[in-house]
């Protein structure tokens, strides 16, 4: 979460370009007039956390379960500025009375994401469903669509908080005479919906591609440290497609895949593919090894360039990826973005059922 705040800076905007200043800080953080504006924590690896992606994904995958973790450590050269970690769970439900093809999937969702070293903690449980009807006999069209729920907790660490009041001759910090703030630990705790849509297409069972389009905190849950001015978090609207595609005569896949999140007026897009080679042609055991490249582009200027290696063995997938910040901020950041580390773990089906292609990237 990136804060931006007035000049008549309210309390609770206060705290929160204080958090940044005590990093000594950064310039990405800037002032604007009267209105907040933020941006939710997210992933250079977007298709390897589902729930957080689109709640339309709950369910949509081959297997009897899925196991999503995700680590992101976001300008590590500035003091741990952003430290992300998410976890889910999703499957389909009632497998056995749905029409065929038809799914219904329920997942679970923890996330974590600590800002300025920890001073700031936001923490979210979320419980999603979502339905997808097949649309031909075969399956190879369906749409989806899903719900959130989410329980949110932030949490400020005010006597971690350095404020230039406290600021003495030899370089340290007492607390400060003037912010009651510093001297006490605040929680706040609110209730967050979200909604999504996927459509995913097939045209032989053996490729696929896909859009979506989600939609997050519909409610603008109100955030208050003070009790003396609220802040409402923004809608979240993220458009997002991909697919993969077998190079005819060779044990090679080409996937391609791309986002569009616009939230408060500012716009993230994210674009790029990787390419799979099968090691192994064993369906129970397979091991293919993924090399690809993606870009990060925020309101018209270049981010970041996200290398991407990954690793499928048997159930479980593995990708790593490292920003290199090509921005403004790479003085600061010593170009250094951030490494990111995903793990997913599919259990499949019995022995013989194929299933539909879904989106993997």
């Amino acid at each position: 979460m990136k804060q931006k705040a007035s000049k008549n800076i309210h309390p609770n905007l206060r705290i929160h370009r204080t958090l940044f200043l005590s990093l000594a800080l950064l310039p990405c953080f800037f002032l604007s007039t009267k209105n907040v504006k933020a941006q939710d924590p997210s992933f250079s690896q977007f298709f390897a956390s589902p729930l957080t992606l689109n709640p339309a994904l709950t369910g949509k995958f081959n297997g009897v379960v899925r196991v999503a973790g995700n680590y992101r450590n976001q300008w590590p050269a500035i003091s741990n500025a952003f430290i992300t970690e998410t976890a889910s769970v999703d499957f389909p439900i009632l497998t056995n009375r749905l029409p065929i093809n038809d799914t219904w999937g329920v997942g679970f969702m923890a996330m974590s994401d600590k800002t300025a070293n920890g001073i700031l903690t936001d923490n979210y449980f979320g419980v999603s469903t979502a339905y997808h009807l097949a649309l031909d006999e075969d399956g190879y069209h369906s749409i989806g669509v899903g719900f959130q729920g989410t329980y949110g907790n932030q949490t400020l660490h005010g006597t971690q908080l350095t404020f230039e009041d406290g600021l003495q001759l030899d370089g340290t910090f007492l607390p400060s005479p003037t912010e009651q703030i510093n001297y006490e630990n605040v929680s706040v705790h609110y209730f967050d919906a979200g909604i999504g849509a996927l459509y995913n297409a097939s045209t032989n069972g053996n490729n696929n591609y896909y859009f979506g389009l989600s939609a997050y905190h519909l409610n603008h849950p109100k955030v208050s440290f003070l009790h003396e001015d609220t802040i409402n978090i923004p809608t979240r609207i993220t458009l997002h497609g991909g697919g993969f595609f077998p190079v005819a005569g060779s044990p090679s896949t080409i996937y391609v895949s791309g986002l569009v999140n616009n939230q408060a007026g500012s716009r993230e897009y994210v674009l790029g593919g990787a390419w799979e080679v099968a090691a192994s042609q064993d369906e129970n055991y397979p091991v293919n090894f993924y090399a690809g490249l993606w870009g990060r582009f925020t309101n018209n200027t270049t981010d970041a360039i996200i290398p991407y290696v990954g690793l499928d063995y048997s159930d479980f997938s593995l990708g790593i990826t490292y920003d290199v910040n090509v921005s403004s901020l790479q003085t600061a950041s010593q170009s250094r973005g951030g490494i990111e580390i995903s793990l997913i773990y599919i259990k499949k089906r019995s022995s013989g059922q194929h299933g539909i292609p879904c989106p993997r990237f």
